[in-house]
């Protein structure tokens, strides 16, 4: 079996092997199977990074095998440095979900099984080259994240299932209905990537593709406005679903943002880049100033994750190479750090036995408080905030050094934003980790090392890689290259008629790149 079809197939082999063993099996050896399973996969993804060329800029590791030609449907897979990172955060966040979760979880056959599958689904997506294989995979991971909000969520998990479902089951229609559009007007005989261009289409086909690309992923960013899928989602989902929703799922909108918004559509990009901007700058000051009148510590840590992903849409839509690199650095550093506040969220929600900040007070407490998981969670918020010396801070950065040339006064937005992100995080802190216990409650269960493992992982990924960024920057360097001064180069030298004030800004972002 080939290098990436081994990472694909190897997550849907061993759900296979979980929902087929004979005999009664306890959740702890469940859980054990899953996590060699996990640590294959991701261990796999690992020795792909050492054999990763970051000097070639192009498709690597290629699998091409014809499958059903008449549709131009193939099964066509190749990483390159936009995919490869989120390929390893999806593996690394795979096991951090498996024991985000107590040993003795209800239906555990079921349960990590659906975690394998949504591994594989996410994987196939990330990796696909054809744009049918993309929607497939694109659409039947919702499946299994639909079953465990249903199953495993909290009291209103129904009401959040579905309305989860039908949203992003619409994001999926649209993206379809796109590339069904760009591959029929390519001839409709290939919808492999490589085959596709829309150089020879008009400038008003060229927008509505464009256009229903933008809303069909904004959709699982999810943008403002619309994210209302979201909150409920991530509220009611248990700690590990939370995990892989925001951690990875929601950079499958993003992904897709950059491979095939900014990439296919080079022309019309520079059209609409305005509007992302203004957007994604929305996007932000709402998520920010949302999690600020939030009571539910989970749910303010879920409005704050729209905040953070309008900062990529921002990056995406200035389209510079260093823009784009700060993109690529936010997908992971938010990833890393969204699944380490929601783990200890879920933490802090089995010991104490609530959200609520209102209630919530002293678990910085050394004998009767959570002193351990308060310290990681002020860590966590410093990452967040973009304190110096940890990944956010360096994915901020350059993010905001990329798109600083291109949209000086949403880029300045986005830094005030990012100090209302401490605000919201001191105020979260400063209700639960310090104060006085409430000496009639203050008598929570002892945290087990199982569950602080997982934190110390991520605390020590969030914390190397902010003082190295090299380590996470240079596999995405040709990429970012490639894909942002050749598209804008390509809009400029082919699309005349590009009103005269946007060719100008395409040109002064050209200078600055060169």
């Amino acid at each position: 079996m080939k290098m990436l079809s081994f990472l694909l197939w190897l997550p849907v082999i061993g759900a296979s092997i979980i929902g087929l063993l004979p005999g009664k099996i306890s959740s702890a050896r469940l859980r054990q199977i899953t996590t060699i399973f996990a640590l294959i996969v991701f261990a796999w993804s690992i020795w792909l990074l050492t054999q990763f060329d970051i000097s070639n800029s192009g498709w690597q590791f290629s699998e091409y095998l014809p499958w059903i030609e008449p549709i131009g449907l193939s099964y066509s897979l190749a990483i390159d440095g936009l995919s490869l990172p989120l390929v390893i955060l999806n593996g690394l966040l795979t096991i951090i979900a498996i024991y985000s979760i107590g040993e003795n979880v209800e239906r555990p056959r079921f349960y990590y099984a659906l975690i394998l599958l949504i591994n594989a689904g996410i994987t196939g997506a990330l990796t696909a080259q054809n744009l049918l294989l993309f929607v497939i995979f694109y659409e039947l991971e919702l499946i299994p994240f639909y079953l465990m909000i249903a199953i495993w969520g909290g009291e209103k998990r129904g009401y959040a299932a579905t309305k989860f479902l039908l949203y992003t089951a619409v994001s999926g229609l649209l993206v379809l209905a796109a590339f069904l559009g760009i591959g029929f007007l390519n001839g409709g005989t290939s919808f492999d990537y490589d085959t596709l261009t829309t150089q020879g289409l008009s400038l008003t086909t060229q927008l509505i593709l464009l256009t229903v690309l933008l809303v069909g992923f904004g959709i699982k960013i999810p943008l403002v406005p619309l994210h209302t899928w979201l909150p409920d989602a991530y509220t009611e989902a248990s700690p590990a679903v939370t995990i892989l929703l925001g951690g990875i799922l929601a950079k499958l909108g993003t992904y897709g943002l950059i491979r095939f918004g900014l990439q296919l559509f080079p022309e019309t990009w520079s059209l609409v880049a305005p509007g992302l901007a203004i957007i994604g700058t929305v996007s932000v000051l709402y998520g920010a100033l949302s999690a600020i009148a939030q009571k539910d510590i989970k749910r303010m840590v879920a409005y704050s994750s729209i905040g953070h992903m309008g900062y990529i849409l921002v990056a995406t839509a200035a389209g510079t190479e260093l823009s784009i690199l700060g993109a690529v650095a936010q997908m992971i550093g938010h990833g890393l750090i969204l699944a380490l506040l929601f783990h200890l969220v879920g933490i802090v929600e089995r010991k104490v036995g609530t959200r609520d900040l209102d209630v919530l007070n002293g678990l910085m407490n050394p004998i009767r408080g959570l002193p351990l998981t308060s310290s990681l969670l002020i860590l966590a918020g410093m990452a967040s905030a973009g304190i110096p010396g940890l990944v956010g801070f360096v994915a901020e950065f350059i993010i905001f050094q990329g798109s600083f040339s291109t949209f000086p006064i949403a880029t300045l937005l986005c830094i005030i934003a990012s100090g209302l992100t401490a605000v919201y995080f001191v105020i979260l802190l400063n209700r639960t980790c310090f104060g006085k216990l409430d000496n009639k409650l203050a008598y929570y269960p002892r945290v087990l090392r199982s569950e602080t493992i997982p934190a110390f992982v991520l605390t020590a990924i969030i914390l190397v890689l902010g003082v190295q960024p090299n380590w996470l920057l240079r596999w995405s360097e040709g990429f970012s290259y490639q894909s942002s001064v050749s598209s804008y180069q390509l809009a400029v030298e082919s699309n005349s008629d590009l009103p005269t004030q946007q060719l100008s800004v395409v040109s002064q972002q050209l200078s600055v790149n060169n």
